[in-house]
């Protein structure tokens, strides 16, 4: 039995563990971001869900796609909840192939967000739930236990990284990145701080576009995160209220023969 069980913690260790997605670790410090959807009560904040929306509309739209969501899906309750005429306005800003016309048109709020722009240019539909910014010590998975997978804060950590080095391999100029694996990625630093103008007047800084365009893509990763903590906590309390139903109702039927046997 306990040989049984310190198989099974070796498993879950090596798999908590195990970097997703390609992310290994870079020899950088992934820093820890509060993000406001983290922990068990934690939701997502509608306002930088649109500020994100915005971020990646201005800068990341020009490259990367986000095909497994649908416009409509941006009115949707715990999401940046535009009004119906917002998003189909927003959805009227991209062109979808329609194969019953053999041509492009305007999208519609039904439609998805078309694919990637640029050749080789990653979907970023997940990517926020593909990417792993922590791993355990010695295989244990604690750190991930504590912070999770951390995908999340190696968007984050990944967009600020840039250190200004360029250089050029087989014809294609690559950027210099401390938290990108090899410490080269192909992609130019895309935020530099006041490069937006937030319609809320926040102060777009690069740390704030960054984790702005970061909470907007968890949410595009996992939409339904907001009801599925309301339904978890929920049977919680429902899973709680049974017991202590169950534990009284046990006391009081077995409580006749208890006085029998102590007679």
């Amino acid at each position: 039995m306990i040989r049984n069980l310190i198989i099974l913690l070796s498993c879950l260790g090596f798999l908590a563990t195990k970097p997703l997605y390609g992310a290994e670790e870079s020899g950088h410090k992934i820093e820890d971001i509060d993000f406001h959807f983290e922990g068990i009560f934690g939701t997502y904040d509608k306002n930088q869900l649109q500020r994100g929306l915005q971020v990646f509309t201005e800068v990341c739209s020009s490259c990367h796609g986000l095909q497994q969501v649908a416009f409509r899906s941006l009115g949707d309750p715990g999401g940046p909840e535009l009004e119906t005429k917002q998003v189909k306005a927003y959805a009227q800003l991209y062109e979808v192939f329609d194969s019953e016309l053999d041509d492009y048109r305007e999208a519609k709020p039904a439609d998805y967000f078309p694919m990637s722009a640029v050749e080789n240019a990653p979907d970023l539909s997940l990517m926020a739930k593909a990417r792993a910014g922590f791993h355990g010590p010695y295989g244990l998975g604690l750190n991930q236990l504590i912070n999770g997978i951390g995908g999340p804060e190696y968007i984050v950590n990944l967009l600020i990284g840039f250190n200004g080095e360029e250089k050029e391999q087989a014809g294609t100029v690559l950027y210099g990145n401390d938290i990108y694996p090899g410490g080269w990625i192909a992609m130019g630093q895309p935020l530099w701080g006041d490069d937006i103008e937030y319609m809320d007047g926040t102060e777009a800084t690069i740390e704030q576009e960054a984790e702005d365009v970061t909470a907007f893509l968890m949410w595009a990763a996992e939409p339904k995160l907001n009801a599925r903590k309301e339904f978890g906590f929920t049977a919680i309390l429902f899973l709680s209220l049974l017991f202590v139903l169950l534990y009284l109702t046990n006391k009081k039927l077995w409580a006749p023969h208890k006085r029998k046997l102590e007679n």
